[in-house]
């Protein structure tokens, strides 16, 4: 099969197109023909050693997405793709998965793929069953193929602080969620509680993948959110997209019109015209300006670093506001907590009606282009056709 072979970790440009095995599926994995695979910042970040994977070489990179099955699992296990019920932890260990068979499409879930195990980026890829999921009715290929990450990433951005969503200081106040979380806890999938009242998040890197998704569920979540972005054609298109209202970075004094808006929008006076909570998909020097629009009890989701470190950062900042930072990591999610979060996401899709944005599509003999759109700043997702 064809395949982008990565034979060191000096970058993207040591990616080369060449005939590499087929896969070799283990007892409990598909072998799935790849239509459609996803580029995401973290496949750079790998290609350059600064993930804390080391696969062996010659990898292939790549962790989303979507094709047909073309061999099945050669053994039953269970497989996540079956949610249970959130009163019931019964399983059948002998429950095989029906829909994982050949001719069936399916997405690939997070997991090892593309990580430490040869990714998307090639004809065809070996994925345990666990790791599978059905492309949502009414979805293009296109659409599918970028979908599960960046969904699932914003999900976890929005509910890790407790509850189903961000709180108001109020409401933390008073809730059980408030209490401290023990480490194996801290990463669980929540149920949605939609009876929590509305709040402010603030996305920045807002076109990009996990940026647009997080726009998204926010919104059908019910909460205010506002996003960043450089670009006036992007900002007017996130509006579209489910944002309140749009800032640009670049402006120094984005943080002051952020306040200002809110004080003139907001009709929840707890926050004091302040944000909830920021998913905070840039770093860099950005970082202390977001923290500067949170109200007490703010709240920051790290999901990404495009702008690199964090340069002169005084932690006073965080003291009188009781200002929390977490960093964001859905390789903590087991299979199952992986495919209970994509229910979730899929329930509050539902109830807008949006789907997965793609910015682009490239021929699989320019991944190399590909990379390159994607470090340009996409509005959603950079796809690669790999099927012929």
């Amino acid at each position: 099969m064809r395949a982008w072979l990565l034979n060191d970790f000096k970058g993207i440009g040591s990616l080369r197109l060449a005939q590499a095995p087929d896969p070799i599926p283990g007892p409990t994995d598909a072998v799935l023909q790849v239509h459609y695979a996803a580029l995401n910042p973290a496949d750079r970040y790998l290609a350059e050693r600064q993930y804390p994977a080391k696969p062996r070489l010659p990898h292939i990179l790549g962790r989303d997405g979507m094709g047909l099955i073309v061999q099945s699992p050669k053994s039953k296990a269970q497989s996540p793709t079956k949610v249970q019920s959130p009163k019931s932890s019964a399983k059948d260990p002998n429950d095989f998965p029906a829909h994982v068979r050949t001719g069936e499409k399916m997405m690939v879930l997070r997991g090892e793929v593309g990580v430490d195990a040869p990714g998307t980026f090639a004809e065809r890829v070996a994925v345990p069953i666990q790791n599978l999921v059905e492309v949502p009715p009414g979805w293009t290929d296109e659409e599918a193929a970028g979908a599960t990450l960046v969904y699932i990433t914003a999900h976890q951005a929005l509910t890790i602080w407790g509850g189903g969503g961000v709180q108001s200081p109020k409401a933390k106040a008073r809730s059980p969620a408030s209490e401290p979380r023990t480490a194996s806890s801290a990463f669980r999938s929540p149920a949605l509680d939609q009876s929590q009242s509305h709040e402010v998040v603030l996305v920045t890197g807002a076109s990009g993948g996990v940026g647009v998704a997080a726009i998204q569920l926010a919104a059908a979540m019910g909460h205010t959110v506002l996003a960043l972005s450089r670009s006036p054609e992007k900002r007017k298109r996130l509006v579209e997209l489910g944002a309140a209202a749009t800032f640009d970075p670049e402006q120094p004094t984005w943080p002051k019109e952020v306040k200002d808006w809110l004080s003139v929008n907001q009709h929840d006076t707890s926050a004091l015209g302040r944000v909830s909570l920021a998913i905070d998909n840039i770093g860099g020097t950005l970082l202390p300006q977001v923290i500067e629009t949170l109200g007490d009890l703010g709240r920051v989701s790290v999901v990404g670093r495009l702008a690199g470190p964090v340069p002169n950062f005084n932690t006073a900042t965080l003291l009188f506001r009781r200002i929390r930072i977490g960093g964001v990591a859905i390789s903590a999610y087991p299979p199952a907590e992986s495919c209970s979060a994509w229910q979730q996401v899929l329930k509050l899709l539902s109830k807008t009606g949006v789907r997965p944005i793609v910015d682009s599509v490239f021929p699989f003999d320019q991944l190399p282009q590909a990379f390159d759109r994607l470090a340009q700043g996409p509005l959603g997702k950079v796809v690669l056709k790999v099927a012929a």
